[in-house]
């Protein structure tokens, strides 16, 4: 479906040299970044309290959050379960235990509503934590794996290679910006880095298929003029998929609360870069491995029957 169809072709392989330095710049500062202060990782990875909490009635999750935090707590808290159920994490405090802590925040919530009611009480030790990123660390290695398997079947080795160089810039870029701003990096944002490096490929295979396309198409044209026309040619079904994307995760941004802050905000940055990386880094180097008509059109075989007949002649 195509809500309007460009007769030109653009000439994005023109400026492929500079958004490429534009690319390694801000890949380099991610990775500057990273390196100098790491990621603020939320207590799911650092180790802390969580609280189970139930209410007799539907529960404020915004307003026992601003009642923690007017309290002096960094508190994470969301619906479980219920609406009438509150889960709560709380970084442990020094010098102070968990029963200690819990029957303070305790306190404080009963002395807002008398019918909060505490029923669970855990520590989660920061052994949890280096599970939990380690496993990340894991699941983003074997996609990435996957993906050049896949993308080499399919294509070629050298599609699968651009594929993973662009989806891993993506990534990079993501946890880039939540260690340069320090925004909390918790497990819905390692979830939505993980859909992001599936949600990015898929692009690029869309790209890709048109590029396979065209090559057997334009029989004649240059590499960077077949990619130029297979880009050109995806853009409406890119604005019409990516708006769609975005929408949604706009809306998580706007009115899903903290709890869905960085989740949609590391979704939003990777629809975005998820393009750019698709057209400006994908692309050219497809172009800078010299990929070629050839490795896509078998040479014609001689009919047997021919050559049989020529060689009685």
């Amino acid at each position: 479906m195509e809500f309007f169809k460009i007769r030109r072709v653009i000439p994005f392989m023109r400026y492929a040299l500079m958004f490429n330095v534009i690319s390694l710049v801000t890949f380099l500062v991610a990775v500057g970044s990273l390196a100098v202060k790491g990621l603020n990782f939320s207590i799911e990875f650092t180790g802390g309290t969580l609280m189970e909490v139930g209410y007799r009635e539907s529960a404020d999750v915004q307003k026992i959050r601003e009642t923690l935090e007017q309290a002096g707590f960094k508190a994470e808290v969301q619906n479980f379960g219920s609406s009438r159920d509150v889960l709560i994490r709380m970084p442990i405090e020094k010098e102070q235990s968990t029963a200690a802590l819990s029957q303070k925040v305790s306190r404080i919530l009963q002395a807002e509503d008398r019918s909060a009611e505490v029923r669970r009480v855990e520590f989660v030790g920061p052994q949890v934590g280096r599970e939990l990123a380690e496993y990340g660390a894991l699941a983003l290695l074997v996609t990435a794996v996957g993906i050049v398997a896949y993308l080499a079947l399919r294509f070629e080795w050298k599609f699968g290679l651009a594929a993973i160089i662009a989806n891993l810039h993506d990534v990079v870029i993501i946890l880039g910006f939540f260690s340069f701003f320090q925004w909390e990096f918790s497990l819905p944002v390692l979830a939505a880095v993980l859909a992001i490096l599936g949600y990015s490929v898929n692009e690029s295979v869309v790209v890709f298929d048109r590029v396979r396309e065209n090559f057997r198409k334009m029989r004649k044209a240059e590499t960077a003029h077949v990619i130029d026309a297979s880009i050109t040619g995806v853009i409406s079904r890119t604005i019409i998929t990516h708006g769609s994307t975005q929408a949604m995760a706009t809306t998580m941004l706007v009115f899903g609360g903290p709890a869905l802050h960085y989740f949609a905000l590391a979704l939003t940055i990777g629809i975005c870069f998820g393009i750019y990386s698709s057209v400006f880094v994908a692309a050219p180097l497809l172009m800078w491995f010299k990929v070629t008509r050839a490795q896509f059109v078998k040479p014609a075989r001689k009919d047997r029957r021919d050559e049989h007949e020529g060689a009685v002649v």
